[in-house]
């Protein structure tokens, strides 16, 4: 009777074994599509999701959303869920570059000490990294590391300027790892890449030579239909859209090259669409971490570790802590919405413009004036 049970259970192993080998990564060859079985491919501790239903940027749609679990040994490890990024740096950051985040503002505290932004405060320490957004140092860049950022949803890459040796942080785009080169040409095109070209900037080669993943561009050199992150509005300052992970922004027109263009549109992904300064800065790729959203925080703790209170809804309050408290059963007693100073939540009360009262007064006394006026004629 023994046998056969170990005969199911190796067949059983085995076919657990090819489902997990038959879920090809993106790196993954055609050849190695059947490797021998290993303890790593039948861990139970990485389950793999298909994310080819999230229109979101070509990684979601050529990679595989990896989710790492837990095993429930405690209840704030049952649900716990993380993206695997195993090629994080696992020691500190460059201290030269940090400094410690100190003060009332980590706690939602203005200069009185009173509360002014509710549900923050606590959490561990942490140190800010002062990130490049301006990239306006010339020259090869060597990626160091990549490392992760408390103070941010993206990671960050270290970078070593090859020739002074200078350090700097940068948002990493996707895909990027320890010992690629990156440049910024925002300062200009070197003379060696335009000796290259036959002395004259030629867009489609210029474009082959410089639109890699983690080079910063101005604008006017991005190829359309390129997808770009760490977008700058005006020339000369820094990156203000697409810094989160995952997000990014198309270049979608830049008129003709003949005519004096000074604005660059750009589609963000929202869908809105916006003019920016052809001199303005952008970083080919995508954000770092794009499934940074699909996490799972498994308890409460957790949630305090990263600076966040408590939450608690009006209606399960008493009467005498917000408006919409007491009474019997989920009900906020026939109030509008308000928060638990009494100002409306809802309705556009602090988006709506404010209607002048004396508005139609006005228009009144213009149109008797004119009436008079044609009378009189």
């Amino acid at each position: 009777m023994l046998q056969p049970r170990a005969a199911l259970a190796r067949a059983v192993g085995q076919s657990r074994t090819c489902l997990f080998n038959s879920v090809r990564t993106y790196a993954s060859a055609a050849a190695t599509a059947n490797p021998p079985p290993t303890t790593e491919a039948i861990k139970p501790q990485v389950n793999a999701y298909d994310a080819s239903s999230q229109p979101q940027g070509r990684s979601r749609k050529t990679a595989k959303l990896v989710l790492k679990t837990y095993k429930p040994q405690t209840p704030g490890l049952r649900h716990l869920r993380r993206p695997v990024n195993d090629h994080l740096w696992k020691g500190k950051p460059y201290k030269p570059l940090t400094f410690a985040k100190t003060g009332q503002g980590k706690g939602g505290r203005n200069s009185t000490g009173q509360v002014t932004v509710r549900h923050r405060g606590g959490g561990h320490k942490r140190r800010i990294r002062m990130v490049d957004f301006k990239r306006q140092e010339a020259g090869r860049h060597r990626v160091e590391r990549i490392e992760y950022d408390p103070n941010r949803s993206a990671h960050l890459a270290l970078l070593i300027h090859e020739k002074t040796g200078k350090k700097s942080y940068i948002i990493a785009p996707e895909g990027m790892r320890a010992g690629e080169t990156i440049e910024s040409f925002l300062p200009g095109i070197p003379k060696e890449l335009l000796a290259s070209m036959g002395g004259t900037i030629d867009p489609g080669m210029l474009a082959a030579k410089t639109a890699f993943r983690g080079n910063c561009l101005p604008l006017h050199m991005v190829p359309l239909g390129t997808q770009v992150f760490n977008v700058g509005s005006t020339a000369g300052k820094g990156a203000v859209f697409c810094r989160s992970a995952g997000t990014y922004a198309v270049v979608m027109s830049k008129g003709d090259p003949g005519q004096k263009v000074r604005d660059v549109t750009v589609r963000l992904q929202s869908g809105e669409l916006r003019r920016c300064d052809k001199n303005a800065c952008a970083t080919i790729g995508v954000a770092s971490n794009p499934f940074h959203h699909f996490r799972q925080i498994g308890k409460a703790g957790r949630s305090r570790w990263l600076g966040k209170r408590p939450s608690v809804r009006g209606v399960a309050m008493n009467a005498a802590d917000h408006p919409h408290g007491g009474g019997r059963g989920k009900s906020k007693g026939n109030v509008h919405p308000v928060s638990p100073w009494g100002t409306p939540a809802k309705g556009g009360y602090k988006t709506r413009k404010k209607r002048n009262p004396n508005k139609w007064l006005v228009q009144d006394r213009e149109r008797n004036q004119g009436k008079r006026r044609t009378k009189n004629k």
